[in-house]
């Protein structure tokens, strides 16, 4: 019964802290325009230094933690793949060229013969 409680009190922090940051982005962008007078520079920083505020906000909420945890993850992963060489790439692209040259060969012979038996059968054609 404990438990519920606490997540619920989470759950509902967390929805505070997200509001907390829409409410800060939604700032930074109003910033952004209504310092229109002021260099580009300054509102620009304005923005991000907001953008970034609000990213904090959200990395303390339990899905900020998730979705940093997810791209950690998705980093380790990515140091895993094996990427080709220099030579397989070549000749990968190689076979593919060439294979869509025979394919488009071979559908246009394809065309042409159903084009040539349309005609046949419909008469048209001299």
């Amino acid at each position: 019964m404990v438990a519920k409680t606490e997540t619920e009190t989470t759950g509902k922090l967390d929805s505070l802290k997200l509001l907390v940051a829409i409410i800060l982005l939604l700032a930074g962008i109003g910033e952004f325009y209504y310092f229109e007078n002021e260099s580009l520079l300054y509102r620009v920083l304005g923005l991000v230094g907001l953008g970034l505020l609000a990213m904090g906000v959200v990395y303390t909420t339990q899905m900020g933690q998730g979705i940093w945890a997810f791209a950690r993850d998705s980093r380790t992963e990515l140091r895993k793949v094996v990427w080709p060489t220099r030579q397989e790439t070549m000749q990968t692209t190689f076979l593919v060229v060439v294979m869509v040259i025979v394919m488009g060969l071979l559908m246009w012979l394809v065309d042409n013969l159903l084009r040539w038996a349309v005609m046949a059968v419909v008469g048209g054609g001299s």
